[in-house]
């Protein structure tokens, strides 16, 4: 052994080295308390997945938040494969995907307000009560700083077919941290804590129509 340094030790190493780097291309890296930050993943069209399968994929295939479907059965899971039937382009999944890209979009348009976002994403009704709240804030002097550290969960909670209006509310679970000042700069409302929220924000589209977008009709805090 002398006179050099051990064949075997070097090989050790040079393996160490390769698991380590393979460990954290699977796993990925994260900083602090905060949880990973999420993907925008846009709809696609595809399948609806077998029916009274697991709701919710492995969570190694998520690169997102946690999405869980209603079951076949349940009226919400048939009112889904109706609008399947009325429109093959429809997937669950990718529909889940589309509505959290809207929701980081809408979320972060509201406290800059950012009209020309909201008019795009929402009804007329919904923009209308959106609008009058940034008038409100803005006469009243009042700035909002919102940041979405994360979206945990997004899920369907009910579904209906009208005629060749498709409606789906669904559940989204989130991380934010919200805070209001006044003119002086001063905090009026909110936290700098992260805080868990959890809203139910229903989305409506004309099957047959033009347009691809499914427009938020209504939001409610749960």
């Amino acid at each position: 052994m002398s006179g050099g340094f051990p064949l075997d030790l070097i090989l050790f190493g040079m393996i160490a080295a390769f698991l380590v780097l393979r460990l954290r291309s699977v796993l990925g890296r994260r900083q602090g308390y905060e949880r990973p930050p999420q993907e925008q993943r846009p709809a696609a069209p595809g399948q609806v997945p077998p029916r009274d399968a697991d709701p919710a994929p492995p969570p190694a295939a998520l690169g997102g938040s946690r999405q869980i479907l209603p079951m076949g059965s349940s009226p919400a899971g048939r009112a889904l494969e109706e609008i399947r039937r009325a429109d093959p382009s429809f997937d669950p999944r990718g529909f889940l995907g589309g509505a959290e890209g809207a929701f980081g979009m809408v979320v972060s348009a509201f406290a800059a307000g950012d009209r020309d976002t909201l008019r795009n994403l929402l009804s007329e009704d919904t923009y209308a009560g959106f609008e009058q709240a940034i008038t409100a804030r803005e006469n009243a002097g009042e700035r909002q700083r919102t940041e979405l550290r994360s979206i945990q969960e997004m899920a369907i909670e009910n579904a209906a077919l009208r005629g060749n209006i498709a409606e789906i509310t669904v559940r989204i679970v989130s991380d934010q941290v919200n805070v209001t000042t006044n003119a002086q700069g001063e905090v009026t409302t909110g936290t700098e804590a992260v805080t868990e929220l959890t809203d139910l924000w229903t989305f409506q589209r004309e099957i047959g129509s033009d347009d691809p977008t499914w427009k938020l009709v209504g939001t409610q805090s749960a």
